[in-house]
């Protein structure tokens, strides 16, 4: 017997998901497994899923397939969260870092992981509580950014209680290693493979003497304290805004292990896919001088 029993759906909110789902209900069908959606996502698409309530979802769905791309993924793995269950990431548009394949490999994929033949990469999230919208968690980052024309982002780190850099820089931004591709990415963060279990603390276009990137241990916590100097700050959790904070204001940052499982079918890497999606190439005086004598890669002379 199969593992999948229940499909779970997560869409994204405007791309034309019409051709993935018809090949999973198809696939589903066949297998008698039940497909399960998001009642104001699967309302808008004529399909035989059965709408259910987002708790419902999460505790019927053997398997949940994000529909979309890396933002997709990153609500159903919010949505999910602390969960066992695997997700499975269809790409609908440009090429992302998270999803797994594109929608032409649904059906071997989805006959794959009913077999058995998958594995399954944790993905580790960030959390804090917010003054006004409670716990948050976030798979990519927490970022503490400057308003325009209200100052900048003045702020205190402080890591397991002890004081240990003040920045003074336009965003302070908390990354997992599955963010360190994303907005720590273009902050001058480094790139870290996603199965490290670790975060990243990154100013972005720091006015500091200060401007390097930290790395903590998934045991550690960091404290972000807003400064006298700083002005207010949007808190953005995964690039959405979910509060403010002002001078005098503090969060405190944990790591979450394994808050999420993403399916691997071994068809390509986390390096590949950061070659292709981030164009990493080498530099253009080296590439010149590959063929001489002393190289570590290319022809050398014989």
């Amino acid at each position: 017997m199969g593992m999948v029993e229940t499909v779970g759906l997560v869409l994204h909110p405007r791309r034309d998901s019409k051709v993935a789902i018809d090949t999973i209900v198809e696939w589903a069908r066949g297998r008698g497994v039940t497909v399960l959606g998001l009642p104001e996502e699967v309302g808008r698409i004529d399909c035989s899923a059965v709408a259910v309530a987002p708790g419902t979802l999460v505790r019927r769905a053997d398997l949940l397939v994000s529909l979309g791309g890396d933002g997709t993924m990153l609500r159903t793995m919010r949505l999910i969260a602390g969960q066992p269950t695997p997700i499975l990431g269809v790409n609908l548009g440009r090429l992302g870092f998270l999803a797994e394949i594109d929608v032409d490999g649904l059906p071997p994929a989805l006959s794959a992981i009913d077999d058995h033949r998958y594995t399954v990469e944790p993905r580790m999230a960030v959390c804090t509580s917010l003054p006004g919208a409670g716990a948050v968690t976030a798979f990519n980052d927490i970022a503490l950014v400057r308003i325009p024309g209200d100052g900048l982002s003045a702020i205190a780190v402080s890591v397991a209680g002890h004081p240990f850099v003040r920045y003074a820089a336009d965003a302070v931004i908390v990354a997992t290693s599955t963010g360190s591709t994303a907005y720590s990415f273009s902050a001058g963060g480094p790139i870290v493979s996603p199965t490290v279990e670790g975060f990243l603390v990154v100013p972005a276009a720091a006015h500091s003497a200060f401007n390097r990137a930290m790395v903590l241990s998934a045991d550690e916590e960091v404290t972000l304290e807003l400064l006298p100097a700083s002005g207010t700050l949007a808190v953005e959790v995964d690039g959405a805004v979910a509060a403010h904070l002002s001078p005098g204001d503090r969060v405190t940052v944990t790591a979450l292990r394994a808050a999420a499982r993403v399916v691997r079918l071994g068809d390509t890497t986390f390096y590949e896919r950061a070659r292709r999606k981030l164009r990493v190439n080498g530099s253009a005086e080296v590439d010149q001088h590959l063929d001489e004598p002393g190289d570590v890669w290319g022809s050398r002379p014989r």
